[in-house]
């Protein structure tokens, strides 16, 4: 099969996954305060915990699933994390207490592979200067489908904050049914290995990527950078609805715009810039262009700024693909999902981390306990992060000087 045929699979395999996440978003904080009856304030600390109990998971499994993916290909990790992460959907719906909320989210966090196992199965199937354009488009489909997702998501819960979430499993389980029809095997034969479970866990992963140097210090930059980036979907829903009031439709539009703007930039833009730029420059340019965005979140005064600063957050969009072009570009073929694995397991436990200090900030600068009221606190602390990115991203240009990155 073609390369860019079998792309396409992938590609709508990642926006269809995409659609479950986004069509979730906009109603969390009122199923969490219908199933506990508590405030906005509480629904947002509940909220960092259950992302606390998904990324703990993803933390632990991501590297076995990258590795798993090493020794048995793409294909069948990614058709059994969707049917997990359909499963969560399913019961998470029909959770009638915060108990089986936290089970929903533990099933979602073992099966939070899809997305890396995607950027997988793209480092299998092209060259290593063409990666970064097709990471991007993956995040295009991830964007895309955050326009569809919490514009529906947001119609939907109108009618009741449960029927997402079974609107989410159904799009699971239609994406199953597709990619196990037409969704062919990435990995050679001859670029297996064989499982190693000592390889599998998280500190095996990244000591793994210890030989590489520039790779373990721009693991370090996304590190960072995912640190801040998830004061977003922690914070998002509660924020809007605390300062200006927002309905689910109103998050829900906010999300789909968010949608628009990422597709622009990461189908697009990013294809104009990155063969002018190289991937260090765009991932600059990115990162600056986040903080400054994260900044404006902080202060924003009225709701329809959120607007203006989400074209300027979009740039975000930079940061993801040539980081990992970067990395891919110096990894053997026959590890790049442990390195996947690894960057997933990173992720892991940056949203063990960074949830809950989120949310927290957010409810204690909104609380009347707090010494000023300023709820964007989360988003402040977020724009130190990123630019603490930035400085240990210009350090690692520094370390690689007269390498082939570029």
């Amino acid at each position: 099969m073609r390369p860019r045929l079998a792309f396409a699979f992938i590609f709508f395999t990642v926006l269809l996954d995409a659609i479950g996440l986004g069509i979730i978003m906009p109603v969390v904080p009122h199923l969490i305060m219908d199933i506990s009856g508590g405030s906005l304030t509480n629904a947002a600390r509940t909220g960092g915990f259950l992302m606390f109990a998904f990324a703990s998971m993803q933390f632990i499994a991501s590297p076995l699933l990258g590795n798993l993916s090493d020794r048995f290909g793409r294909r069948p990790v990614l058709l059994y994390s969707l049917l997990a992460m359909g499963l969560n959907y399913l019961l998470m719906g029909w959770a009638p207490t915060l108990f089986w909320l936290f089970v929903g989210r533990i099933i979602g966090g073992v099966s939070a592979s899809t997305y890396g196992t995607a950027n997988a199965y793209v480092a299998d199937t092209f060259p290593a200067h063409k990666r970064a354009q097709y990471f991007a488009l993956l995040g295009a489909a991830f964007g895309a489908g955050f326009i569809l997702g919490p514009a529906i998501g947001g119609f939907l819960g109108e009618y009741g904050a449960r029927t997402p979430f079974y609107a989410a499993a159904g799009l699971t389980f239609v994406n199953i049914i597709y990619g196990y029809f037409v969704l062919p095997e990435s990995l050679k034969n001859a670029d297996r290995r064989p499982f190693q479970l000592s390889r599998a866990h998280p500190l095996a992963a990244i000591n793994q990527l210890r030989q590489y140097p520039v790779v373990i210090s721009l693991v370090l930059v996304y590190f960072f950078y995912q640190l801040g980036h998830f004061a977003l979907p922690s914070v998002w829903a509660f924020f809007t609805i605390e300062k200006f009031g927002w309905s689910p439709r109103d998050i829900g539009f906010s999300l789909s715009a968010i949608g628009v703007a990422m597709i622009f930039v990461q189908a697009y833009l990013i294809r104009l810039v990155l063969p002018r730029w190289g991937p260090t420059k765009t991932a600059v340019v990115g990162l600056i262009a986040t903080a400054l965005s994260f900044i404006g979140y902080a202060f924003v005064p009225y709701g329809w700024m959120m607007y203006p600063i989400i074209a300027i957050s979009a740039l975000q969009g930079f940061v993801a693909p040539s980081v990992q072009s970067i990395m891919s570009a110096r990894i053997p073929a026959n590890a790049q999902g442990e390195l996947q694995g690894a960057i997933g397991s990173m992720s892991g436990l940056v949203a063990i981390l960074s949830p809950p200090v989120m949310t927290q900030l957010f409810a204690y600068f909104s609380s009347s306990q707090a010494p000023t009221y300023f709820p964007g606190a989360p988003f402040f602390v977020a724009a130190i992060l990123t630019l603490l990115a930035l400085v240990v991203l210009l350090r690692s240009v520094a370390l690689g000087r007269g390498s082939h990155e570029n």
